[in-house]
């Protein structure tokens, strides 16, 4: 079993007891990161470590802080092309007794707390979980080639006029409108 002290993915609260603080550094080998790359969704995952520190907060609660550093490849949502990203972000959480899990039955929907570093305080700390969880909220949601843009495309029948841009605005038929008042006259 690995020593917690050098490369510890899951703490166990009894063993910051008496510290003031515990750092920590976790870099997946390629298997766990090729594992972790199917679970998300992207085409690789060629770089991923999270980096800080446990540091006790008052008599009860942990503060976690750290920072992702990754490098990911996910597809381009309009030209399918492979596009990589480097992710350097910070990570906050707060470990705390009195933090409670919502209790959801499956399929229903929850709030935004107004805090959202808050974790309840179990018997471990996984940084796994805090690790996966941090690079799935930091992942570019729509990634983009470079130079790769949406067409405009029109589809009508036949002999009729295409629709612009400019026609589905909201005051598009006041234009309309006008240049029939216009003939009018």
């Amino acid at each position: 079993m690995p020593d917690e002290t050098q490369n510890p993915e899951v703490i166990r609260v009894a063993h910051l007891r008496g510290k003031d603080e515990m750092p920590f550094e976790i870099t997946p080998d390629a298997a766990r990161r090729k594992q972790i790359a199917e679970d998300l969704g992207l085409l690789d995952l060629r770089k991923l470590r999270l980096s800080g520190r446990i540091s006790a907060e008052g008599r009860t609660d942990w503060l976690l802080t750290a920072t992702l550093g990754a490098t990911v490849v996910q597809r381009c949502v309009v030209t399918l092309d492979p596009v990589t990203t480097r992710i350097d972000e910070p990570v906050t959480r707060r470990f705390s007794p009195d933090a409670e899990p919502p209790d959801l039955a499956p399929g229903e929907e929850m709030e935004m707390p107004e805090d959202d570093t808050l974790e309840p305080l179990g018997q471990e700390i996984d940084l796994r979980r805090v690790m996966i969880e941090a690079l799935s909220l930091a992942l570019p949601p729509w990634p983009r080639s470079d130079g790769a843009g949406l067409g405009q495309m029109t589809a009508t029948a036949e002999g009729a006029e295409p629709l612009t841009d400019e026609d589905t605005k909201p005051f598009a038929g006041l234009k309309t409108l006008r240049d029939q008042l216009k003939g009018e006259e």
